[in-house]
């Protein structure tokens, strides 16, 4: 359609923008309308009550699962936070809950998964959740309660469930075709901007730049990986095309998802809303603990993968 030379560098990127633009944007409509609609009957107040009191290692596991549908974000941070805490959550079953939301969430699995695969995104889902899991127990045996801002144990958190067992299905689906504008119209133009530059990337860059500066072979691929996905944030959904394209020049898996998990674990702006809430020594702690347990990620998939 374009008369553009199909062995062209050129071509090369135009069918990599296109097809991956369609595959995103069809499975992002898809993910978020499904889990949406999951979503109605996961209210944070039935969370609370779930997880209220609780210890174990079985309980971060289901709070690190119940953060994969409801998606945690910078926004809510504080007043979840607030709540979970309030309704005697345990503050290592809170993390675990935190750390898994902003990971995996329906919009970054549609896109992993249009763009890299099934196989790669279900070993992401797992490692979200048990970096999640491992996080949250870690910072509950260390006992840092006293590191929470004083005023948040004094607040006293009303009911904020919204009644939603009456929904009928057609409601229900309503909210859900709600969510699926709400969400593709913010992040749309974050996955048109990330798909180009993936494009651009792999067209033209050499075949196996990066299996040569950043391969398997080079043990500080993953933390130099990591540390640079921390200032990059802006939105995950723009860097899976790009993390797609760095795979495809040579970047290895490990390295890659490590990359990815930095950036949309270890965000700058999250943690600075999260400064309001807990004080320095656990915030250290937490992005102590979920950088190793990245890098330790990132090299395990690089060995297995």
């Amino acid at each position: 359609m374009f008369k553009i030379a199909p062995d062209t560098h050129l071509a090369s990127s135009v069918n990599f923008i296109i097809y991956d633009v369609l595959k995103i944007f069809i499975l992002l409509d898809v993910m978020i309308f499904v889990v949406s609609y999951i979503r109605t009957y996961v209210t944070p107040e039935k969370t609370r009550k779930i997880l209220g009191g609780r210890t174990g290692l079985q309980y971060h596991l289901l709070a690190s699962m119940l953060g994969v549908v409801t998606p945690f974000c910078s926004c809510s941070s504080v007043p979840l936070f607030i709540g979970f805490v309030e309704s005697g959550i345990p503050l290592g079953v809170t993390f675990s809950f935190l750390i898994t939301s902003p990971l995996v969430n329906e919009a970054a699995v549609a896109a992993l998964w249009a763009t890299i695969g099934l196989k790669v995104t279900l070993i992401y889902i797992v490692s979200g959740v048990v970096l999640g899991v491992f996080g949250g127990y870690i910072i509950g045996l260390l006992k840092m309660e006293k590191y929470v801002a004083d005023f948040v144990y004094k607040i006293k958190v009303g009911d904020q469930n919204i009644e939603q067992e009456s929904l009928k299905i057609k409601e229900r689906a309503a909210i859900a075709f709600d969510n699926v504008k709400e969400i593709v119209g913010k992040v749309w133009i974050y996955v048109i901007i990330g798909v180009t530059l993936g494009g651009i990337f792999h067209g033209y860059a050499p075949e196996g730049i990066l299996a040569q500066y950043a391969g398997k072979d080079n043990l500080l691929a993953v933390p130099i990986a990591v540390v640079m996905g921390v200032p990059l944030y802006s939105n995950v959904m723009g860097m899976i095309p790009i993390v797609e394209s760095l795979i495809g020049k040579g970047l290895p898996v490990g390295t890659a998802l490590a990359f990815l998990m930095a950036v949309t674990a270890l965000s700058l702006p999250e943690m600075i809303i999260l400064k309001k809430v807990l004080k320095k020594e656990l915030i250290g702690a937490f992005v102590l603990i979920v950088t190793i347990s990245i890098i330790f990620t990132g090299y395990l998939f690089n060995i297995l993968l």
